[in-house]
């Protein structure tokens, strides 16, 4: 059966990643090939576990690049590796209009949060998880969706609920977010992407 090639944007650890090329080990990603890591950030340890996979892997500065040649830079990376679909794993860039069109239902992002709960912009990382501790909601979660014009606007692939424990931190709360339901939704997701189940 032909793989799906796939993108993995990353601006971190990777821990993301790691979740996916775990699941491929597993044999969980029948459908997809993750054949491309690009990262906004130089340095981070997402590139060394592309590295450490044999995955190709580029750094593409954010910070000292617009938006535009950043963009044009990552499709142009995007064409030369044939790549199909992209996942935005802890990818910290809001793509323009532009890129978003190129790749129609076609691009997935993961959020840590029920959306439409705690999301849109400047939603991400430990602040969605402090949101959700200072609003003192009693379950949080984890969603996967299609990537569209409106930040977290796009439609939902998955959804995992994870309870809120007494005297959690955003920190605590953080990580089993990750484990019960990022990195168990995250591949998931994908494969009915790259497998068609879902379109």
């Amino acid at each position: 059966m032909l793989k799906r090639r796939v993108a993995v944007f990353v601006s971190g650890g990777g821990t993301n990643l790691q979740a996916l090329l775990d699941a491929r080990a597993e044999g969980l990603l029948p459908s997809g090939e993750i054949a491309l890591v690009i990262s906004s950030k130089p340095g981070v340890y997402a590139l060394e576990r592309a590295r450490l996979a044999g995955i190709p892997a580029f750094a593409l500065p954010r910070k000292e690049l617009s938006l535009e040649e950043f963009e044009a830079r990552c499709l142009a990376l995007l064409e030369e590796h044939r790549i199909e679909y992209i996942v935005l794993a802890g990818f910290l860039t809001i793509f323009s209009d532009t890129l978003i069109k190129q790749y129609p239902r076609r691009i997935i992002n993961t959020h840590p949060a029920l959306i439409p709960s705690f999301c849109g912009k400047g939603f991400y990382g430990l602040r969605v998880h402090r949101a959700a501790l200072d609003y003192g909601v009693k379950v949080t979660g984890a969603t996967v969706h299609f990537v569209n014009e409106v930040c977290d606007g796009g439609d939902i692939i998955l959804q995992k609920a994870v309870d809120v424990l007494p005297g959690d931190t955003p920190e605590t709360l953080q990580r089993r977010v990750m484990e019960q339901a990022e990195w168990i939704l995250l591949p998931q997701a994908l494969e009915l992407v790259c497998s068609g189940q879902v379109k």
